[in-house]
Formats: C-alpha cells, structure tokens, sequence
C-alpha cells in the first residue's frame, strides 16, 4: 500500500482573565491537558485548551469538519462538556484510515513559563494521539514582546500536524 503525508496547521488563542475576584469561578490553566499550577486562566467557554484548540483545529483543517465553534459551543453550553480533549477526540474520529505522524507547536506568550511543563505536554499529547513522545514538538516564545501575547495578555497558539492516509492506486 502506498501513503501520502499531508499537513495541517491550527491557530487558537485566548486572553487571560484580568480579574479573577469578578468571576465567581476563574478555572485554572490547562495547556495540552496538563493543569500549570499557579497561573492566571483564559477567558473561554471551555477550560480554554489553547494547546488542545490548535490542535483539534489542525486536525479540522485536514478533515474540514470543523469542530470548535458551532459543535464545541452546543456541546460546552447545551451538554456542559468543557473538557478540549472531548472536542480533540470528536475531531479525531473523522480521520477515517488516516494517522497523525508528528505535530508541532508554537506558542506564544510572556506567562506562564513553559519551560518546566513542556515534556508533561508533550507526553499528554502524545498519549491523546497514540504517537511516541518523540513525535511531538513545542517551542515557546514571549516574541520579544511585540504582540498581545507577548506582552501577557493572553496565549497564541499555532499547531502544524503531518498526516499520512493510505492513497488508492
């Protein structure tokens, strides 16, 4: 049998909560399903994944059956499911025969520090994709500041996946 590789990309992001006394309850900042202890939480309808949103955005964009927006909104609002990794594991059911390989993140901001969260990320994603740890790659950047995110306002995420399906010959 023969495969192709496709690519993908994904983009989310969301902002901070600015006051967390104003909201009767803020969550906590969950990146890749993983909780970041100590750090401020996004404003979402959801737990606000922006790891997780990319990615399952990426993954809409190889399947076009977009997921976030109208399907996460009924599902979060109607149904109370504000868990991203249910939303990534809808979007992954419509991958027929085809397999992510590798995904690659970007994420962009000046809080929290990442660097002592990034192999947990990495092993909870490679656990939700069922691909080795090897497979999954993070950077992170507070882009010198230049943006919204860098400036700590919120967190930009932007998430590249190569997929391989079987091609008919």
């Amino acid at each position: 049998m023969q495969y192709e590789t496709i690519v993908a990309i994904g983009q989310d992001s969301h902002r901070f909560v600015a006051d967390k006394g104003a909201i009767e309850n803020p969550g906590n900042l969950i990146l890749g399903g993983v909780l970041i202890p100590g750090a401020d939480p996004l404003i979402a309808n959801s737990d606000g994944d922006v790891i997780l949103h990319a990615l399952t955005n990426a993954v809409s964009g190889f399947t076009g059956v977009n997921i976030l927006g109208s399907v996460a909104d009924r599902l979060c609002l109607n149904q109370g499911v504000t868990d991203s990794r249910e939303y990534l594991m809808l979007a992954l059911s419509y991958l027929g025969d085809a397999r992510i390989v590798h995904v690659s993140f970007s994420v962009e901001c000046k809080s929290p520090r990442l660097s002592d969260h990034i192999d947990e990320i990495k092993q909870s994603i490679a656990n939700l994709l069922s691909i080795p740890m090897s497979s999954v790659g993070i950077t992170a950047t507070s882009g010198e500041g230049l943006s919204a995110f860098g400036r700590g306002e919120g967190i930009m995420v932007i998430c590249a996946i190569s997929v391989r399906r079987p091609v008919d010959c």
